[in-house]
């Protein structure tokens, strides 16, 4: 009989903050940092859980408060708002916005981009410029 000594799979780059992020919207209020590692399973190490939590307070992805000795943390948006960030952070990195978002207009399915010519099409909200 041979043993199985193969490691424990990998998870994917960003395959954590996709899951503490998860974690956090399905809390009812701010959530520790212990009760986001218990909420995904024991196999995670608690200081794991407050490297990625530290990762996406640096992207903006979640606030903290203090909670005590520690901090609650909250979602800083749902994962619309979380996916636009990461959109306008990419076309923030390039130098010609212009092309990029022509490119990417221009690769909409047709339904995408009816809806993005109605969300345009709509007046600013109050305090918007």
């Amino acid at each position: 009989m041979t043993e199985d000594h193969r490691r424990p799979r990998r998870r994917g780059q960003g395959e954590l903050e996709v899951q503490v992020l998860a974690a956090l919207r399905a809390a009812d209020e701010p959530a520790t940092a212990g009760w986001v590692q218990e909420r995904l399973g024991g196999d995670l190490a608690y200081t794991t859980v407050i490297t990625i939590l530290t990762r996406l307070l640096a992207k903006g992805a979640v606030t903290r408060e203090r909670a005590g000795r520690s901090f609650a943390w909250t979602p800083a948006s749902d994962e619309a708002g979380l996916a636009a960030r990461k959109m306008r952070k990419v076309l923030d990195g390039e130098q010609d916005r212009e092309a990029v978002l022509a490119s990417f207009v221009t690769a909409l399915d047709p339904d995408d981009e009816q809806l993005l010519r109605e969300l345009l099409g709509q007046p600013k909200a109050e305090g918007e410029d």
